[in-house]
């Protein structure tokens, strides 16, 4: 691609009114991944219930209904949201010309909003999430300043992690499968004064969710081939083929399922057996009649069953807390 073409002002249609600005806002949040955030703060948050003294008593659920109770969760959910805006935020700062062609639809790529726009909102995001918190307690801290540096390594030049697909992977499954996981169990375990140690359930939810996020990371790039191609951005994708990396992320995530049933089957952690056993076989089974309906050349249906991976990330948040809490 030519120099001049690759400096091409961007088509501008900026937003004309206030709701047009929230909705360009809310695409550049990526929803998606505004959901994923904000289910793994309550989910995380339920699992410390079950887990502190057991839900089952009387007093522990007296204790969990109060205000004080719910203030870490509201401090952890806006820090966890304005985090979220900014690792995503900053991505499409960097990535313009790329997502012109891969996201026409992103705010920043279709001229909605400005540059400037979107530094501010970065800048902004970033600022609020430390320091919202710093004001919640030390272990929301250290897991947002670590999610933070890590995001920011991964899009930023001259690091940017993302030109290598090993790197790339690592850092978005390791932000949303362990730090993200650990640290708001920490800060729950700290906010209502239990011990500090990380029991099974979580140690479970931790892994299933580090080689679930695996998937996602490989499985992204598969759609956005074209650009990534075009701006000289290496994935697993270009290196083996989009069917080869459906077929991964397709059987890594087959992989978690039976994981998980084993360990109901097994009786590994506190968790409701036949509840977990049965929502994850049903899960097994819809993601793999679903995969059979996914045309490879067809970006938009790869898309779709990629946001369809997301809802199945989503609802691991619902079912696993659920499990914890009818053990």
């Amino acid at each position: 691609m030519s120099q001049s073409s690759q400096n091409t002002p961007l088509p501008r249609k900026p937003v004309q009114s206030y709701f047009q600005w929230l909705y360009a806002f809310w695409k550049f949040s990526r929803p998606h991944t505004i959901i994923g955030t904000s289910l793994s703060v309550l989910g995380l948050y339920l699992i410390a219930v079950a887990v502190s003294g057991d839900a089952r008593n009387t007093d522990a659920i007296h204790r969990v209904s109060t205000t004080y109770s719910l203030l870490p969760v509201l401090g952890a959910w806006i820090a966890c949201l304005c985090g979220n805006v900014y690792i995503v935020g900053l991505n499409q700062l960097e990535d313009v010309e790329i997502d012109k062609i891969n996201k026409p639809h992103l705010p920043l790529a279709s001229g909605e909003f400005s540059q400037q726009t979107g530094q501010l909102i970065v800048a902004s995001m970033g600022i609020l999430a430390l320091v919202v918190a710093w004001l919640t307690g030390p272990f929301l801290l250290g897991m947002v300043a670590i999610s933070l540096a890590i995001g920011t390594a991964y899009s930023l030049p001259p690091i940017r992690l993302k030109q290598f697909p090993v790197w790339a992977a690592l850092c978005i499954f390791s932000v949303r499968g362990t730090i993200v996981n650990l640290g708001l169990y920490l800060h729950y375990s700290w906010a209502l004064q239990q011990s500090q140690t990380i029991p099974p359930v979580v140690w479970v939810l931790t892994l299933f969710i580090l080689v679930f996020t695996f998937a996602i990371a490989i499985f992204k790039d598969i759609p956005d081939m074209e650009g990534d191609r075009l701006y000289n951005i290496t994935t697993f994708t270009i290196k083996l083929g989009s069917q080869a990396v459906f077929n991964l992320a397709l059987w890594v995530i087959t992989a978690c399922y039976l994981g998980i049933i084993l360990v109901g089957v097994l009786h590994v952690a506190s968790v409701n057996a036949i509840f977990l056993v049965i929502a994850h076989l049903g899960l097994l089974a819809w993601l793999w009649l679903r995969s059979l309906t996914v045309d490879l050349q067809d970006k938009s249906a790869i898309a779709q069953f990629y946001q369809f991976i997301w809802k199945l990330f989503f609802i691991e948040y619902l079912i696993f807390p659920i499990a914890c809490l009818l053990a």
